[in-house]
């Protein structure tokens, strides 16, 4: 029979598994700086456990288009709802956001907009614009919602010229009605396999 003390230790999680928190000025620069230029994150809106994290590291992924969604997916914690309409000034502030957190790698998601003609893909490719005019050397990162399937409007934020355009399936198709009952697995499928076959000038 082996002690509690032994008993305790084999129960000890791995050291890889916590993150000790640090607590440092970046973190706070980087809430005052969301708040101060009305941006909105996937790491607040998601409610990630992680966001401390990356906040204290100087990062965020951006989320465009407000914080609340047309969707209710029953995997996100974004608020849902009937959201305000949409911002033209955003895409300006935060390419300059992300110019004053010098950041060479910029990740920028969305709510997903089906109350708009276009899904938001002009607002995509406009925000796009903006941080290439702020930080040319930097590299863009879209994940975009499906867009409802329409080519044309995946086309618009793919002639903005992304270096990665992503979008995300989230489950696996047997639980698509259940995770994302306003979303559809194949329709996640064909936006994936059209922007590989379509690509665009800077896209990987």
């Amino acid at each position: 029979m082996t002690g509690s003390g032994e008993k305790d230790k084999g129960l000890r999680l791995p050291p890889w598994i916590r993150i000790r928190y640090s607590g440092n000025g970046n973190q706070k620069a980087v809430h005052q700086l969301l708040k101060a230029n009305d941006l909105h994150t996937v790491c607040q809106g998601a409610r990630c456990p992680n966001q401390h994290e990356c906040f204290s590291r100087g990062v965020a992924t951006f989320m465009i288009l407000g914080d609340t969604c047309t969707r209710n997916c029953r995997f996100c914690a974004v608020h849902s709802g009937i959201p305000p309409g949409v911002d033209p000034d955003e895409p300006r502030r935060l390419a300059e956001a992300v110019a004053q957190l010098k950041l060479h790698h910029i990740v920028v998601t969305s709510v997903t907009r089906d109350d708009l003609p276009d899904g938001g893909a002009s607002h995509f490719a406009a925000t796009i614009k903006a941080i290439r005019v702020q930080l040319p050397d930097a590299t863009v990162e879209v994940l975009t919602p499906d867009f409802q399937g329409v080519e044309r409007d995946i086309d618009v934020v793919l002639d903005a010229l992304p270096d990665v355009f992503n979008h995300n399936l989230e489950t696996v198709r047997s639980l698509q009605k259940t995770i994302r009952p306003a979303a559809s697995y194949e329709c996640s499928l064909a936006v994936l396999a059209y922007a590989a076959q379509r690509g665009g000038g800077g896209l990987l």
